[in-house]
């Protein structure tokens, strides 16, 4: 019969080393499971301290630029409007003038073909006389 005692004594070797291999993984898990916990405290902590008040002064920021830019949005409209009024009322002037223009030129224009003709007349009669 084989003896068996060098055989037991390894395989209970083995199973203290996959004993204290089993414990060991568990010993990491449990390890990696906290470390993980004090980081995730360590970055609420930093997002509390850090970042909340950074994040509402951005908050008010854009609050701020919000407002700038509706009343720069109403001050463009109007400032548009006054332009347009403006342009409207530089057109009907110009109208006006082009037709009070116009009415002047025509009676000039009506007084010379007069006055030529009264001219030619003249002229005409001398010709024949």
């Amino acid at each position: 019969m084989p003896d068996l005692h060098t055989t037991n004594v390894l395989l209970g070797i083995m199973a203290a080393v996959s004993v204290l291999e089993g414990l060991l993984l568990i010993g990491l898990g449990v390890g990696g499971f906290v470390m993980y916990r004090r980081v995730m405290q360590l970055v609420t902590d930093l997002e509390a301290r850090q970042v909340a008040p950074l994040r509402e002064k951005v908050d008010a920021i854009l609050t701020d630029v919000h407002a700038i830019t509706a009343r720069v949005s109403k001050q463009t409209e109007r400032v548009d409007h006054a332009v347009t009024g403006t342009i409207d009322r530089v057109d009907e002037t110009a109208a006006r003038v082009r037709a009070g223009v116009h009415d002047k030129v025509s009676q000039a224009a009506g007084v010379v073909r007069g006055v030529r003709a009264v001219i030619m007349s003249l002229l005409q009669r001398e010709s024949h006389a």
